[in-house]
This record gives C-alpha cells, structure tokens and sequence, in this order.
C-alpha cells in the first residue's frame, strides 16, 4: 500500500511534459517555413533579374541595330529594366553590341539584391563575309 503514492506521484511531475515538446516541434516547423519563404525570395529575385537583363539587352540591341546612339540603347534599357523591377548598374554599347548588368531587390528585407549579366547582338563574325539563308 505504500507503493501507490510514490506511483501517483511520479505522474503528476510528467504532466504537462508533450506540451513541451509540442511546441519545440511547432517551433521547428515555424523556422523551416521561414526559412523556405526567405529562400524562395531569393530565388524570385534572380530569376527576374536574369528576365529582366535579357529583354534589356534585347530591347537596347534593337535600338542599336537601327543605328541610334549607345545612349538611346542604355536609356531604352533602364526603361525596359524598370518595368521589370529592376535597374541598370552598367551598361557597355559598342557597335551592334550590348552588355548589361542589372540588379533586383529581393521580396523580403534583408536578402539584399539579386544581379544578372546578359549580352545582346549579332552573332560573331556576323556580316564578315558570311553568307546569309
């Protein structure tokens, strides 16, 4: 009969105990969502800088090819950028070549800046004596 006690006992001090546990688990979960929200931010932002460099270098190409001045092709390129949220960092016009560097903020704060390079123009030794179809 002395047993009973001492069994009741040390239940009641368990009590409460997969409360604790429970909520580690939920903060577990809490932080990998977290995480993945900030890392799916992250990869928003490259992929619409690289979107974002390629119909910049597309669109400042053009302007070249119809014989407008590199500064025309830069400006149409900051335009283009802007409309895809982002903005040009460099900008390099020579001939019917462009090369741009652009740059997109992340979704969230404090993942900074996704950046992309793209060239645009004609192929190499295009127009030097090749023979087109």
């Amino acid at each position: 009969m002395t047993m009973a006690p001492r069994i009741r006992r040390h239940l009641s001090d368990e009590r409460g105990s997969a409360t604790v546990v429970m909520l580690g688990v939920i903060a577990a979960v809490l932080m990998l969502t977290i995480s993945g929200l900030f890392l799916a931010s992250a990869v928003l932002a490259s992929h619409r800088a690289r979107a974002a460099a390629d119909l910049a270098a597309l669109a400042s190409a053009g302007v070249l090819m119809r014989g407008e001045p590199p500064a025309a092709a830069c400006h149409s390129a900051a335009q283009v950028a802007a409309a895809n949220h982002g903005r040009v960092q460099g900008c390099i016009a020579v001939g019917t070549e462009v090369r741009l560097t652009i740059a997109v903020r992340a979704g969230m704060k404090g993942l900074g800046v996704a950046t992309a390079r793209s060239r645009a123009g004609p192929a190499p030794g295009w127009g030097a004596g090749s023979v087109s179809r």
